[in-house]
């Protein structure tokens, strides 16, 4: 049997479609994603550094920009913390009455300050080391020796605090 079919029998190519756009570009986008993160995290370091040698680091000298003077300082201190070792400064003869502890740091991480009375611990406050000013408020019960202890787990950096009476 023989089936004839109307018209010329034409030859049938196959043509496979071009890939979207969005499937060969795919590779660059994640090549550029990849850099950008990189460079995020490169910038993020470098901003988390020390802008210079915390050892080398003349104190009074940051003391004077970082926290500015105020008026009726009742204790203040400025230094360095080098390890892990707290720093602490003993204050005789503090009334009774409302405080405010200003606290600064410089150097990455955290600093830490404990107040306490006579031994009996009055407040921790913490201040992150980017340059900010903390602000604590502490009422003393009564009249003693106050010690102030700056430490930090992320040493080293340079920290500097004042006492002031509240307004």
């Amino acid at each position: 049997m023989l089936f004839l079919s109307p018209g010329p029998r034409r030859a049938r190519t196959i043509r496979r479609a071009a890939p979207p756009i969005r499937h060969t570009a795919r590779p660059i986008w994640r090549t550029a994603h990849a850099l950008a993160a990189g460079a995020a995290v490169v910038l993020a370091a470098a901003a988390c550094s020390p802008a210079g040698s915390i050892e080398a680091a003349d104190v009074p000298e940051w003391k004077a920009t970082a926290l500015p003077a105020a008026a009726g300082v009742v204790v203040e201190d400025a230094g360095k913390i080098l390890n892990r070792d707290p720093v602490v400064k003993t204050a005789p003869g503090i009334g009774a009455g409302s405080y405010v502890l200003t606290i600064t740091c410089e150097g990455g991480g955290k600093a830490f300050f404990d107040v306490s009375l006579d031994g009996t611990r009055l407040t921790e406050a913490g201040a992150a080391c980017n340059g900010s000013r903390e602000t604590v408020r502490i009422k003393v019960p009564a009249a003693g020796t106050l010690q102030i202890g700056a430490s930090s787990v992320d040493a080293p950096l340079i920290y500097a605090y004042h006492l002031v009476p509240a307004a």
